[in-house]
């Protein structure tokens, strides 16, 4: 059903908009697009010691998109590119094969499950997590 798509806790993660807006000095940066959908995300980082330490964003992309991407930003800050893989492995395995949904900082995508009948949109969810390794990635280069 296409309520689960709409739930009231992706539409208030949504309109929190965390860390929305780009960094003025990020130390790297992602430009990633999905052509099935027309989402796009620009992700910016400030890392240290290959750990993010802020996190910003601008978006042109649906409410699930906006809901994954606000709730990296509150909980991205200390990861690495390893820690992020873990996540995207298993964001996707939730989206795939109804796997649980990621536990510790990571469970407010629990909010984001109902999203894995609707295969088109499982990429709306994990864009924002492939733009902040590609960003950390970029971080790296120095």
């Amino acid at each position: 059903m296409i309520s689960d798509l709409y739930q009231k806790s992706i539409l208030a993660l949504a309109a929190a908009a965390h860390g929305a807006g780009r960094l003025p000095h990020p130390s790297g940066s992602a430009d990633i697009r999905n052509p099935l959908c027309g989402d796009h995300v620009i992700l910016d980082v400030e890392a240290a010691d290959g750990r993010i330490e802020q996190l910003g964003h601008d978006l042109k992309a649906c409410v699930v998109c906006q809901a994954s991407a606000s709730l990296l930003a509150q909980q991205g800050p200390g990861s690495d590119a390893a820690d992020l893989a873990h996540l995207l492995d298993a964001l996707n395995d939730m989206l795939k094969s109804e796997s649980p949904p990621p536990g510790g900082k990571w469970a407010g995508y629990a909010d984001l499950a109902g999203v894995a009948p609707y295969g088109n949109r499982h990429r709306c969810v994990t864009l924002p997590v492939e733009a902040a390794i590609d960003a950390l990635r970029d971080a790296e280069k120095g």
